[in-house]
């Protein structure tokens, strides 16, 4: 029996390498010759980053820009040198911004475009920025100030480059030529499909995560619109311009980057068809599956690209209401891994032991039923 283990993170507990070999000990319980796969993936949020450059050959670097609250710190990436790989959540990670201090319109995204500068300052030709797990909402126009742009309201004053401050701009100056810029080619993986505005875009599904208070979700939509209108309206309606707070957007309007769909353009670098060619059974699994996980994250990506007639089973950390849509993605079952009430800081402390149990009594039910 060949089982293939493919599950992204789970956030703010357990890296997707820990949640593979967390499953398989789980696994070897009942059945302890088996033929284990470890693929660990990442969609373009965070965790990505470590799921590739093993495989690539990177090594790790970082670099001194500035915060989210403006201070200076260190954005950790991984390069060879002509490659590098990025993820947005190393500067403005929602896992990392205390609760607290969670305001999407008004943390700053400034660091992504002056790391972007200072990687094509060293010669960097090609860049991979995954934009998923942002702590932001501002349309990457921080990012663009990084990069030099500058944003003025109609009196010609300039505007603090936040998201509060997307529906008062009304002209923009752009930077100065680079021509080390002009030859860095950027890859942005996406971790979801929601185009930028509308009802299914950045605003109405992820600000309330970040923060976002359901009173101000049409305002700031409305604000993201507007500028988004008036620098590059082709991109209101793209999927994936939506990912990362409008970060997707940002990055192709002021850098013309490439957006893909995170979880399959990581699993053709990962050669994931070859993998699973000979599989007999394979496991997929993430922090929290609902109905968000059905607009391309990582679980879901994978099971696409399983050959029909091998099973596929997914753990989850927790389960949200649209989990049960999996079934229609080849998701034969889908199990969550917390087993009584408890505070989120419990289950995150918990996450390896719930995990190992789950994984030992489905494949102990497995057993079962093939013997």
């Amino acid at each position: 029996m060949r089982i293939l283990i493919a599950p992204d993170s789970f956030k703010e507990s357990l890296s997707a390498m820990e949640a593979a070999r967390i499953i398989q000990r789980g696994f070897k319980k009942s059945f302890p010759a088996a033929e284990y796969d470890l693929l660990p993936v990442g969609d373009g949020g965070e965790g990505t980053v470590a799921a590739l450059s093993a495989n690539m050959g990177l090594s790790s670097a970082s670099k001194t820009v500035t915060g989210p609250f403006g201070e200076e710190i260190a954005v950790s990436y991984t390069t060879d040198g002509q490659i590098a790989l990025v993820e947005m959540a190393a500067l403005v990670g929602l896992q990392d911004i205390p609760k607290e201090k969670r305001a999407p319109l008004s943390l700053s995204t400034r660091g992504l475009g002056e790391l972007i500068l200072l990687l094509a300052e060293d010669g960097i030709k090609q860049l991979f920025i995954g934009v998923g797990g942002s702590a932001t909402n501002d349309g990457g126009i921080g990012m663009a100030e990084g990069l030099g742009y500058r944003f003025l309201d109609e009196a010609g004053n300039q505007l603090e480059a936040i998201g509060e401050n997307l529906g008062n701009v009304t002209s923009v100056q752009r930077p100065p030529y680079s021509e080390q810029l002009e030859q860095l080619t950027i890859t942005v993986i996406t971790d979801v499909t929601n185009p930028l505005c509308g009802n299914n875009g950045a605003t109405h599904v992820f600000g309330p995560q970040k923060g976002l208070a359901k009173s101000d979700l049409v305002k700031t939509d409305q604000a993201m619109h507007h500028f988004y209108s008036l620098v590059a309206p082709e991109l209101i309606a793209e999927p994936g311009s939506g990912a990362g707070g409008g970060m997707g957007a940002g990055l192709a309007c002021f850098v013309q980057g490439k957006i893909v769909s995170g979880i399959d353009y990581v699993l053709d670098l990962l050669h994931f068809d070859a993998h699973v060619a000979s599989a007999d059974l394979v496991i997929v699994g993430e922090g929290r599956m609902d109905g968000q996980s059905m607009e391309g994250k990582a679980p879901i990506g994978v099971a696409r690209r399983v050959p029909m007639g091998i099973p596929i089973v997914a753990i989850c950390g927790s389960l949200g209401a649209g989990s049960e849509r999996a079934s229609a993605y080849g998701i034969g079952a889908v199990f969550s891994t917390v087993n009584e009430p408890a505070d989120l800081q419990t289950v995150l402390a918990e996450a390896e032991i719930n995990l190992e149990r789950t994984a030992a009594n489905i494949a102990a039910l497995l057993k079962l039923a093939r013997e």
